[in-house]
C-alpha cells in the first residue's frame, strides 16, 4: 500500500472511532487481503480503499441470502444486487459472518458459502458476541450489518424491508431488534419500509420513540408495506430525490445525533403484487406459525416462505424487484452523498491521484484473466523414455504456471504490471503462489475453500520437448463472469485486455462484450487445443484483436468455423508457413494479427501491411493496405541451453506485447518477444527470472544479430486458397 493510501485510511479508521485499527497492506485474495479493524471485523480490500478514498460505498446485508430467499434465487439476486450498485456508482460491501469474524465486503466464494450453508445463523446485536466466540457462520440482520457499516465508516445501508414490531406484539414484546439499532446507531437505511408481515403502525411509533428520523422517498409520504407501494400510514417526511435524501443524511451525520436514518422506497407499481392477496397469504402464513409454535426470530423467514408458496412465486418475485429498486436508489444515494461530503474530492482523492500519478496510470493498465498452475516439471535425462511403467532417471522440480499467470508474470518482469484476474484454493499450494508471485498484482485472484489450487505435472523429454501432461484444472471453471465483473471498470479503461483458454465460454464472452462497447483490445492465448476454439463458438471472437496459436490450434479453430480441413501438419518449414497463411485468412476478416507460434522455427505474423510493413498497432488500422504475413526466425539455440519449453510461447507474447504498449515498431516487438522467449527456455520455471526492462528492451534487440525475416503480400484467390509474393 502506497504510504499516502495508509496514512488516509489511518485518518479514517480514527475519524470512524474504530479502536485499533490496522490497515494491513501484504496477502492477496479475498480472504488473504481483508484489512482489519480489529480481530472480529475484516473489511474487503476493495471496499477498504474506496472509504480510504472517499468513494461512495454501500453496504448490503446477507440475510437475504442466508434466510430470505431459496438456493438458487439467493445468489443470484445477492450478485445482481452487487452489479446495481456497481452500476450506479457505488461500491458493494456485503456483511457477513464467516468463521467467528465479520466480514465487510464479501468476494464471489464467500457469497456461495453463505447461499449453500445449512448451518447458517441469523445474527443480530443479540447474537455477534456468541457466533464470533464460537466460530460460527451467519448472515447478518439489519441491526448486524448497521454495526458493521458504523464500524467501517459507510454511511449508506441498502436492505429489503426493515424488522418491527410483530401483530400482537402489544402482548408478545415481540420487538425486532432493528427498531433500537436504529435509535442508536448513525447509518442510513433504505429499504422498502417494514416488512408487511409486521403491525406497520406500532412499528412507526416505535420508531419515533426512540427518535429516528423515517422519511418516504419520492413526491409522496404514504409508507410502504414492502410489496405494495402503500400501507395505509403516513411518514413524517419525504426526499424527492437522491440529493434531497443525501442532504437528509449529511445534516443527521453533522448533528451527531447517534441515530440512524430511515429511507423507504416503495416499490415500483409494476413489480408491486396484489395487496389483498399477499394479505390474505400473510394471515394464512402467521396461523400456521402459531400453530406450529413458531416464535421469535424464526418467524419472518417462514412466513415469507409461505407467502412465496401460497402467491405462486409473485412474492418472491416482488421481493427481488424491490431489493433491486433499493440498490438501485441506495447507490445513488451514496454518491450524492459523497459529492457532498468531498466537494472537490478532498484530501483522499488527491493523494490517490498522486499514488495513481506515480503507479503510471494505474486505470489504463492492462488486465489479464486466466489461470494459476503449480507445475511440477519432470524432466528425463535420456531422449528416449520408456512408458511402460519404469523409473526413467531425469529431475523433478516444482514452478508456478499457468498460461494466464505466465503472461502477468513476464508483463510484471518487463514494468508492464498488469491486474492479474484468477481463482485458486485456500491450501498450502497458494501460500507457496502468493509468495512467488509477490512482484505481481494479485488483487483480481479468488482464494476458494473448498477448492484445489491448479495443478500441472509434465513431463520432458532429455531434449526439452514435452512428452505427457497431467492436469486438475478444475478451479479455472471459477473464474466466473460473475468474479470478473467485479473489476469491470478496469476492464472498461484498460489499454489491452488478455485472456488464455482456461476461462470459461461465458466468460469470454462476458469480457469480449465489454471489450468491443468500450473498444478495448483483446489478445487471446489458445492455451490447447482443446481450448483454443472457445471463443470462436459465438461472435465473441469478433471483438478479439490478437490470437497466438499454433498450427494444431488453427486447425482446431477453423474446424470449428466450419471450414473443410486438412488434419495433417507439414513438416517443411515452407510448407507449415502456407498452411498457417491459408488458416490465418478467415480469422483475419476480423482480427487485427494472427500470431502463429512455430517453436524452433520463430513466429509467423499474419495481419494487414502499413506503409509496406506489417503493423501491430491499432492506430494504423485506417492506413491498413493489403494482406501481409512476416516470417521472424528464431535465435539458434542449442539443446543443451535448452531447460524447459513450458512457458516459452507466453514469454513470447508477453515480450511482444509489452513492445506494442510502448508503441514500439513491429519488428522491435517481435524480436523483444523472442528475447524473452530465449531466456525462458533457459530457465527452470516457465518463466524466466533474468527477464526485466534491461535484458528485453529496444536497445537489447539492436544488439543482437538476428536472422533476417521473410515477407509475403497475400492475394486471397478462391476460398481459402492465396497466392503469395515476395517483398
Amino acid at each position: 500500500m502506497h504510504p499516502a493510501m495508509l496514512v488516509s485510511a489511518l485518518r479514517r479508521c480514527r475519524a470512524t472511532g474504530v479502536p485499533n485499527a490496522v490497515v494491513q497492506a501484504g496477502g492477496s485474495g479475498p480472504l488473504q487481503q481483508m484489512h482489519r479493524h480489529n480481530s472480529s471485523f475484516r473489511t474487503h480490500p476493495r471496499v477498504a480503499e474506496a472509504l480510504a478514498e472517499g468513494r461512495p460505498v454501500v453496504a448490503l446485508e446477507s440475510t437475504i441470502i442466508t434466510h430470505g430467499m431459496p438456493y438458487p434465487h439467493n445468489i443470484r439476486t445477492a450478485s445482481e444486487v452487487e452489479e446495481i450498485v456497481r452500476a450506479n456508482g457505488s461500491v458493494p460491501a456485503t456483511v457477513g459472518i464467516i468463521e467467528g469474524a465479520v466480514h465487510i465486503g464479501l468476494g464471489e466464494e464467500e457469497l456461495t458459502f453463505l447461499a449453500t450453508c445449512k448451518d447458517c445463523v441469523k445474527v443480530s446485536r443479540r447474537d455477534l458476541p456468541y457466533v464470533l466466540s464460537q466460530g460460527l457462520s451467519g448472515g447478518s440482520t439489519v441491526s448486524g450489518t448497521m454495526i458493521a457499516a458504523h464500524q467501517a465508516g459507510i454511511p449508506v445501508f441498502v436492505t429489503g424491508g426493515i424488522g418491527g414490531v410483530h401483530r400482537d406484539g402489544q402482548n408478545t414484546m415481540d420487538v425486532s431488534a432493528d427498531l433500537s439499532e436504529l435509535g442508536r446507531t448513525p447509518v442510513a437505511v433504505v429499504s422498502a419500509g417494514v416488512k408487511s408481515i409486521l403491525d406497520i403502525g406500532r412499528t412507526l411509533e416505535y420508531l419515533e420513540t426512540e427518535g429516528v428520523c423515517v422519511s418516504m422517498f419520492g413526491d409522496s409520504r404514504d409508507f410502504p408495506a414492502f410489496f405494495t407501494p402503500r400501507s395505509g400510514f403516513q411518514a413524517p417526511c419525504n426526499v424527492r430525490n437522491e440529493e434531497e435524501a443525501a442532504r437528509l443524511i449529511a445534516a443527521s451525520l453533522e448533528l451527531r445525533l447517534g441515530s440512524g436514518i430511515l429511507i423507504a422506497v416503495p416499490i415500483p407499481p409494476e413489480h408491486a403484487a396484489s395487496g389483498k392477496m399477499i394479505e390474505e397469504a400473510i394471515q394464512q402464513a402467521l396461523t400456521e406459525a402459531r400453530l406450529q409454535a413458531i416464535m421469535g426470530k424464526e418467524v419472518t423467514p417462514f412466513v415469507l416462505r409461505r407467502v412465496n408458496e401460497l402467491t405462486a412465486g409473485k412474492s418472491l418475485e416482488s421481493n427481488i424487484a424491490l431489493v433491486k429498486n433499493n440498490a438501485k436508489v441506495g447507490s445513488r444515494i451514496a454518491v450524492a452523498l459523497s459529492k457532498i461530503r468531498n466537494p472537490k474530492g478532498g484530501i483522499r482523492k488527491e493523494l490517490r491521484r498522486q499514488e495513481r500519478q506515480q503507479e503510471g496510470n494505474l486505470d489504463s493498465r492492462p488486465v489479464v484473466i486466466g489461470g494459476i498452475n503449480v507445475d511440477f516439471i519432470a524432466k528425463a535425462a535420456q531422449d528416449k523414455m520408456e512408458f511402460g511403467g519404469q523409473t526413467n532417471p531425469g529431475q523433478v522440480h516444482q514452478s508456478f504456471g499457468g498460461v494466464g499467470r505466465n503472461l502477468a508474470d513476464c508483463l510484471s518482469r518487463l514494468g508492464v504490471r498488469p491486474l492479474f484476474i484468477s481463482a485458486m484454493g485456500q491450501d498450502d499450494l497458494s501460500h507457496s503462489v502468493l509468495q512467488y508471485c509477490s512482484h505481481m498484482d494479485m488483487r483480481g485472484v479468488a482464494h476458494l475453500r473448498g477448492h484445489s489450487t491448479a495443478t500441472y505435472c509434465a513431463v520432458i523429454s532429455g531434449r526439452g520437448e514435452l512428452s505427457l501432461g497431467v492436469g486438475d484444472m478444475e478451479i479455472h471453471q471459477q473464474i466466473t463472469e460473475t468474479h470478473v465483473s467485479q473489476f469491470v471498470d478496469s476492464l472498461r479503461k484498460s489499454r489491452l485486455v488478455c485472456l488464455d483458454g482456461n476461462v470459461p465460454v461465458t466468460t469470454i464472452q462476458y469480457v469480449c462484450e465489454i471489450a468491443r462497447q468500450n473498444n478495448v483490445p483483446v489478445c487471446y492465448e489458445p492455451t490447447d487445443i482443446d481450448k483454443a476454439s472457445k471463443p470462436f463458438t459465438s461472435d465473441s471472437w469478433t471483438a478479439l484483436t490478437y490470437i497466438s496459436p499454433n498450427i494444431r490450434e488453427l486447425l482446431s479453430i477453423n474446424r470449428t468455423l466450419g471450414y473443410s480441413v486438412d488434419c495433417n501438419v507439414p513438416c517443411e518449414l515452407n510448407d507449415v508457413i502456407d498452411t498457417a497463411i491459408s488458416l490465418s485468412l478467415p480469422l483475419l476478416e476480423n482480427i487485427h494479427c494472427v500470431i502463429v507460434t512455430l517453436g524452433a522455427h520463430g513466429v509467423l505474423l499474419c495481419g494487414h501491411s502499413c506503409n509496406g510493413m506489417l503493423s501491430l498497432h491499432l492506430k494504423d488500422k485506417m492506413f491498413q493496405g493489403e494482406l501481409c504475413a512476416v516470417h521472424y526466425p528464431a535465435a539458434p539455440i542449442s539443446p543443451e541451453e535448452i531447460v524447459n519449453v513450458s512457458g516459452a510461447g507466453d514469454s513470447l507474447m508477453a515480450g511482444l506485447l509489452s513492445g506494442v504498449l510502448a508503441e514500439l515498431d513491429t519488428d522491435t516487438c517481435v524480436r523483444m518477444g523472442l528475447l524473452a522467449a530465449r531466456l525462458s527456455l533457459r530457465s527452470h520455471g516457465p518463466i524466466s527470472k533474468l527477464i526485466s526492462p534491461s535484458s528485453v528492451s529496444a536497445q537489447q534487440v539492436t544488439e543482437a544479430t538476428w536472422p533476417e525475416p521473410r515477407m509475403w503480400i497475400i492475394h486471397p484467390t478462391n476460398g481459402k486458397t492465396f497466392l503469395r509474393t515476395s517483398h
